[in-house]
């Protein structure tokens, strides 16, 4: 996908973080933009800074854990703007225990969001993105965490190995059928977000959160500790997503010494070795 001018994209967790920042690239490719994120008031002023005629924009309070709200982005979006070329399946949260002090709660709460919003995005736009003449691309954001397995981070981890490997078959499919809709997946590794106080976005139905203590506060500790010592930026991974896009490249993967981690897990799973620990 080369032409970005005058095309539509929809952003899901757009009110912060990478979200944002891929809607600020949007805006300044000319691109019409959806943005969704469960923040309203953030997402609204969030909105109102990206100088966007009132037009070529139009924002959504979505809970993307729940399919059906995504199915009413889908159609809101496709109604106001007639199609959705560029798709952006990037809210996501993070949590951090050790994986036997995970809550039943907490398990839906992190696959919910980051995991099966992705799968409801694909879901309810993906059918109609292919019927489009002018085809599209689909972004879906995982982590590197999705590639590794840290401690600490059981159902963060899970959830965005299931982004990755669920892209992956997406990406398959699509070329087996020679469809002219791309896919590209983005894992990042630290950037400074506010995605370690995820819980400020904690719906109730999950119940509250549970005070971490022991190893899993200080699991918590250091990924906020991570997270405020990354070096690239929000905007560095917009930038590599649209590169990527206008490329028609799947992996993205910014953070390039991440390598040396990914390489060593793929040998001790080839070499039949116990993982070696991060």
């Amino acid at each position: 996908m080369q032409t970005f001018r005058d095309r539509t994209a929809v952003i899901t967790g757009a009110a912060s973080g990478i979200g944002l920042e891929l809607a600020r690239r949007a805006a300044a490719e000319g691109m019409n933009l959806v943005l969704a994120d469960i923040e309203g008031d953030k997402l609204a002023e969030a909105a109102a800074g990206l100088g966007v005629p009132e037009g070529r924009l139009t924002t959504q309070r979505v809970d993307v854990s729940q399919e059906q709200e995504i199915q009413g982005l889908a159609d809101a979006a496709f109604a106001r703007f007639g199609g959705v070329h560029l798709l952006c399946n990037n809210a996501g949260i993070g949590m951090n225990r050790v994986t036997w002090e995970h809550t039943t709660a907490d398990w839906e709460w992190v696959l919910g969001v980051n995991l099966m919003s992705v799968v409801h995005g694909i879901r309810h736009f993906l059918p109609r993105m292919l019927e489009q003449a002018e085809g599209g691309h689909v972004v879906n954001t995982a982590s590197v965490a999705g590639l590794l397995s840290t401690p600490g981070m059981a159902a963060y981890n899970v959830s965005k190995h299931g982004v990755v490997t669920l892209s992956e078959t997406l990406y398959t499919e699509l070329q087996e059928l020679k469809a002219n809709v791309g896919v590209s997946l983005l894992c990042p590794a630290w950037v400074p977000t506010g995605i370690h106080q995820s819980d400020r976005n904690r719906q109730a139905r999950f119940g509250p959160k549970q005070t971490a203590s022991g190893i899993s506060a200080r699991y918590e500790e250091r990924m906020a500790k991570a997270i405020h010592s990354g070096r690239l930026t929000a905007a560095d991974m917009a930038n590599a997503v649209f590169d990527a896009v206008a490329a028609d490249r799947f992996y993205v993967i910014p953070h390039r010494k991440i390598n040396h981690a990914i390489q060593l897990r793929m040998e001790d799973i080839l070499n039949l070795r116990n993982p070696t620990p991060l």
